[in-house]
């Protein structure tokens, strides 16, 4: 990388004595150049550099120098760089005849990428370091520098004003050191929208020995606002006097914008997440939008789900503008901004309503004439979509022609993509509840409308089957059966209306103090002679008594159902274990069998009504799927939670968790 043959010419030898005598000549005082550098290419650390003979002499930056950097940059002759830590770019030093004599570097400890823009700046500011330098050539290179600089003088008088500056805030070139504070007096404004005195401005500041980093917002009547990030700092000869100030100034609009839309994106999500529809979330939605933008309105359509139609689901103004009395418009479709969003489901962004030519229909420029006259200018509207879909529009006004048409319509299309996920997800639920009802309406209806005949029938079989009604044998077996499927029928319709009141709260607990350690007893010695018929023994032991507060016919619904399945699905010989514990202020009944078990994969569906594991179905074990969907409806009702698992090496499982002390 080195090249000593260059190092060692003794022309170059010759030039970098006569740059050792130049260099208190400098327009630029050789520290100050570096620190230039650093600043203008936002790095740690730079160095000034003049390579001879003996070694690396640091005329500019804080050393040590790096000497083998300085002299790769001399033997190159061309910029060089490294963007591993420590990383750097380095650009040679020529003189007037073109010889490298040093180089001007600027460092890194951490890993960057250096574009050729970096490198053409770093260039230009050698040009500096040069003895021939002129005035002329240092005033056009600080004008074409591609952020923006002022500087001033140990008074504080403004000095320069480069290009960038000038055309930010509108000043003649020839005039712009005396326009200067006048014009930035009224253009400049802190963070909170306060407008920032001459004497408080970063070049003031820094002109008073103050170091400055801070954002501000640019306002110039009829131009878009727009957000700097300025720097600025005292400029002070090697003796530490203060020679004046320079400032730097960037535009971050973009940037400030795209993280203010991340706030607005979160604000959105709890307007969201806390509001039951779309209408009673647009107000704070909107609002998000609009202080995100710095834009005076929005407003949200929305299409009926039955006519199609829009309809406006919310508006925000900004406060003191009187601007609802101006968006009175009614969308229509295909015609106006919002009218053709909804037509064709695309955005559509118009940067300038003054602009005619975007503004097709004479319906259209009337609107336009009147949001003009309220001093909106910029409109864009985005779909607000489920799938392909068009649920609404989402429509926001500007009052300053805006530039950014792709990175605003991206993030508006995210937030109209958020709400379009809400209001089909409302919608959906809205749908799921109707029917669920229309569910429990038509289960109720029918289990009402049986119940009367089922008990007339279970009656009149029972008086048929009495040993004086006459039937022989086999009519008496015939009317035994009726007697017991229409029993059995009966049950299942006892069951459905009884879920069918607890889900809707028709009817309700009745709970008092109650001792679930006697229930789960009361429900052992119930169920041990079924379970000695089909050879199960029933484990349980726990003498201590478990107070709680419930309904004491509910809870022993509950376990007799748990003990009942445990029993049928046990095989002979099999054991069942009931556990009861209280932990955490929680009552814990376990009841574990050693019978078929269920699927890991529908473990969750067998609380569902009629659903029976496919293993059970296919073993022909009979059953109707009621008895846990209830169970857990009494459950739920009891602020408790139900659960299935595995009980290996096979089994099932089945956890219930209830509060010992009532729910609040």
């Amino acid at each position: 990388m080195v090249d000593e043959t260059v190092l060692a010419d003794p022309d170059r030898l010759g030039a970098v004595r006569t740059a050792k005598h130049a260099l208190p000549a400098l327009p630029l005082a050789p520290d100050a150049l570096a620190r230039l550098a650093a600043r203008l290419l936002e790095a740690p650390e730079a160095q000034l550099t003049l390579v001879d003979r003996e070694g690396v002499l640091l005329a500019g930056g804080q050393g040590p120098p790096d000497a083998d950097i300085a002299r790769w940059a001399v033997s190159a002759g061309e910029a060089v760089q490294r963007a591993d830590p420590p990383s750097f770019l380095a650009v040679p030093v020529l003189d007037g005849a073109g010889l490298p004599v040093g180089a001007l570097a600027v460092l890194d400890p951490a890993a960057r990428r250096w574009t050729g823009e970096n490198a053409r700046i770093l260039t230009e500011l050698t040009a500096l370091a040069s003895p021939g330098a002129s005035a002329s050539f240092l005033a056009s290179l600080i004008d074409n520098l591609p952020v923006g600089v002022i500087a001033c003088d140990a008074d504080g008088d403004i000095a320069v004003v480069n290009r960038p500056v000038r055309e930010l805030i509108g000043l003649p070139a020839d005039a712009a050191p005396r326009l200067y504070p006048t014009r930035a007096t009224g253009a400049l404004f802190d963070a909170g929208g306060r407008a920032v005195p001459w004497r408080e401005s970063p070049i003031q500041r820094a002109a008073r020995g103050e170091r400055v980093d801070t954002d501000l917002v640019v306002r110039v009547a009829g131009r878009r606002e727009r957000i700097i990030t300025a720097t600025a700092q005292p400029i002070l000869d090697d003796d530490g006097r203060r020679l004046g100030a320079v400032a730097v100034a960037r535009e971050v609009t973009a940037l400030r914008r795209a993280e203010r839309f991340r706030d607005c994106h979160r604000a959105v999500e709890e307007a969201l997440n806390v509001a039951g529809s779309a209408a009673e979330a647009a107000p704070g939605v909107l609002a998000a939008l609009g202080t995100t933008l710095g834009w005076p309105a929005a407003e949200l359509w929305l299409a009926d789900e039955d006519s199609g139609e829009l309809s406006v689901g919310g508006r925000w103004c900004a406060p003191g503008r009187g601007l609802e009395e101006v968006l009175t418009f009614t969308p229509i479709k295909g015609s106006g901004i919002t009218g053709r969003v909804w037509a064709t489901g695309r955005p559509i962004w118009v940067p300038d309503i003054a602009d005619s030519a975007s503004l097709r229909t004479p319906l259209e420029r009337r609107r336009a004439a009147a949001c003009l006259r309220a001093g909106l200018r910029t409109v864009l509207a985005v779909p607000v979509r489920d799938a392909d879909t068009v649920l609404g529009v989402l429509t926001c006004y500007g009052d300053a022609p805006e530039p950014h048409e792709d990175l605003l319509a991206l993030l508006l299309d995210g937030v109209a993509a958020r709400i379009g996920v809400y209001v089909a997800l409302r919608r959906a639920e809205a749908l799921a509840r109707q029917l669920s009802r229309a569910k429990d309406d038509f289960i109720a209806l029918v289990s009402h409308e049986m119940r009367t005949p089922l008990t007339s029938i279970v009656a009149s079989a029972s008086m048929l089957g009495d040993e004086q009604s006459g039937l022989d044998e086999e009519s008496r077996a015939m009317v035994d059966a009726v007697h017991r499927n229409a029993t059995s029928l009966r049950a299942v319709v006892d069951t459905l209306l009884d879920l069918a009141g607890l889900d809707s709260g028709h009817v309700a607990l009745r709970t008092e103090e109650v001792d679930l350690a006697q229930i789960v007893d009361a429900a052992l010695t119930a169920a041990r002679p079924h379970a000695v018929a089909n050879g199960v023994r029933l484990r349980h032991e726990r003498d201590e008594p478990l107070p709680m507060v419930g309904d004491p016919h509910r809870l022993r619904q509950v376990v007799d159902d748990l003990l009942a399945n445990a029993i049928k699905y046990s095989p002979r010989g099999g054991d069942v274990e009931i556990e009861l514990v209280e932990r955490a202020g929680m009552a814990e009944l376990t009841v574990a069998d050693h019978g078929i078990g269920t699927p890991a994969e529908e473990r969750d569906r067998v609380f569902d009504r009629f659903y029976r594991a496919s293993n059970v179905r296919h073993q022909g074990i009979a059953g109707k799927g009621l008895g846990l969907s209830l169970a857990r409806a009494i459950v739920d009702l009891h602020g408790g939670t139900i659960r299935l698992s595995g009980h290996p090496p096979h089994g099932t499982t089945v956890l219930i968790r209830l509060p010992i002390s009532p729910r609040p």
